[in-house]
């Protein structure tokens, strides 16, 4: 599984598992805590009718439904009155409260609904516990199979003389809150599902933003990465820049490029030496040959033979170094430094007359096409490059053909008449140290020509393009547009 699932998986059943209980938490206490602030208001209320109902029971008015009482034509007439309020969006078009008033036997004196005067409620909860000095109030159901039909009650005692004479019981439905309830769990959920959308939605951008970051940190590690076994090293590959990432992510970035620097020195060291060690076998031993014949008394034909050895093999080691020189400088950079716009066809006219003259002694032509465009390059090293793939190509050519130069908008192609390589050796072209056979049989090239054109593409971001003609080689430049 991949470190980005990984990552949403578990922020998604942390997050899930946290919104499940923290909305079954909200929604199952909404219910409670409404009830708890509607039995509050209803203590109040019960003793301050209470105060008002205790002279009338005292004098005995509310004996027998209360037609005397005051107090008893003021509750029907609290019942009767015409009320139209607006409660945080809900009407309110009825007054809900019941009360009722019991002796000190528990039996009903009043009921603002008439409905239970004379009967015996000494054995309820609300009435048995206030007449005993408790605190009463319970939750009967009208409906005893559902819960919305539930009914509060709560009661106060009516003291007369320092004594309870009976008690005054407020009731109240609980179905004229319970709109008021369903309101707030749904706000509950559907605040809590879009807390939910918002976190997942935080959780994704946060997955990303790991998942982005550790693969800009992968990507430079590939790329500084060398060659993998069985591979050939074709060109010393550029390094993206240190990804810029905070925290942990960052320190981790910069361990990385400063690891990268000391296995890239050690490594590139390691790789010229065992190199460098096998190109400079052969013309040292062909020099100590010579040198060692030279010592003896030889025909001077032989001795101007081998003296003849001594110096191509001398060219050879001069040719090696220098190019070493320049591919090791080449390798060390990042990046061309282009401070103008410069003109293939500039460059390419400068490297023909670099290689003029060695053209000439082997009796080939040098030839230039086209009129190419300018960009952000830098002179030196596309001249490097095209001079190199001149001198080749002279290697290779016939005496009496042409090299053409081909210059095509952003293209530079060197083209020979030559015999081209063998398909096997076309994907292994620009590696260090790599050659092919010259038309006489010799193999007289260090194998750094090619290389170094290739890293100087690299470094101005474009690519070497060889393939076979029949007759001859076509090398191809292409830099980005």
């Amino acid at each position: 599984m991949r470190l980005g699932i990984r990552l949403l998986f578990a922020f998604f059943v942390i997050n899930g598992i946290a919104a499940f209980f923290v909305l079954r938490v909200f929604t199952a206490e909404i219910k409670p805590s409404v009830r708890e602030v509607m039995e509050d208001m209803m203590v109040d209320t019960a003793n301050l009718l209470a105060e008002l109902a205790s002279d009338d029971l005292a004098t005995g008015r509310l004996q027998g439904g209360g037609a005397t009482s005051a107090f008893a034509r003021q509750v029907r007439q609290y019942a009767s009155r015409p009320v139209d309020a607006a409660i945080w969006g809900f009407a309110k078009q009825s007054l809900d409260y019941r009360i009722y008033v019991t002796d000190a036997a528990g039996r009903v004196l009043f009921d603002s609904e008439n409905q239970a005067v004379g009967q015996d409620f000494s054995q309820w909860r609300d009435v048995a516990r206030t007449l005993r000095g408790e605190y009463g109030a319970r939750m009967s159901r009208e409906t005893p199979a559902d819960d919305a039909s539930g009914v509060m009650h709560v009661a106060a005692p009516i003291q007369v003389q320092g004594r309870i004479a009976g008690v005054l019981t407020v009731a109240k439905p609980v179905r004229t809150v319970q709109r008021f309830i369903d309101r707030a769990e749904r706000k509950v959920l559907m605040g809590g599902l879009l807390l939910l959308a918002l976190s997942a939605a935080v959780g994704v951008a946060v997955t990303l933003w790991m998942v982005w970051n550790v693969r800009r940190l992968r990507d430079y590690a590939l790329s500084v990465q060398g060659p993998a076994d069985g591979e050939h090293d074709t060109a010393a590959p550029t390094a993206l820049a240190v990804p810029s990432v905070p925290g942990e992510l960052g320190d981790l970035a910069r361990a990385m490029d400063r690891m990268r620097a000391r296995l890239e020195g050690r490594d590139y060291i390691e790789g010229y030496v065992r190199a460098l060690t096998h190109e400079l076998k052969s013309p040292v031993a062909a020099i100590r040959g010579a040198g060692e014949l030279l010592q003896e008394d030889l025909p001077a034909a032989d001795r101007a033979q081998f003296a003849t050895q001594v110096v191509q093999q001398s060219e050879r080691l001069q040719r090696l170094v220098d190019r070493l020189l320049e591919l090791s400088k080449l390798e060390q950079r990042q990046h061309a430094e282009a401070r103008h716009p410069v003109a293939l066809q500039d460059c390419a006219r400068t490297a023909i007359a670099h290689t003029q003259a060695r053209a000439a002694q082997r009796g080939v032509v040098l030839a230039l096409a086209g009129q190419g465009v300018s960009g952000p390059w830098e002179a030196e090293l596309i001249t490097l490059a095209l001079t190199n793939l001149l001198d080749n190509a002279v290697d290779f050519a016939p005496e009496g053909s042409t090299v053409q130069v081909a210059l095509d908008g952003a293209r530079a192609v060197v083209q020979d008449a030559g015999p081209g390589v063998p398909d096997y050796a076309l994907p292994r072209l620009g590696e260090r140290f790599f050659t092919t056979a010259r038309p006489n049989g010799e193999r007289s090239g260090s194998g750094l020509g090619l290389a170094i054109v290739r890293r100087v593409m690299a470094l101005h971001g474009g690519h070497m393009e060889v393939r076979n003609t029949l007759p001859g080689l076509r090398v191809e430049l292409v830099f980005p547009a």
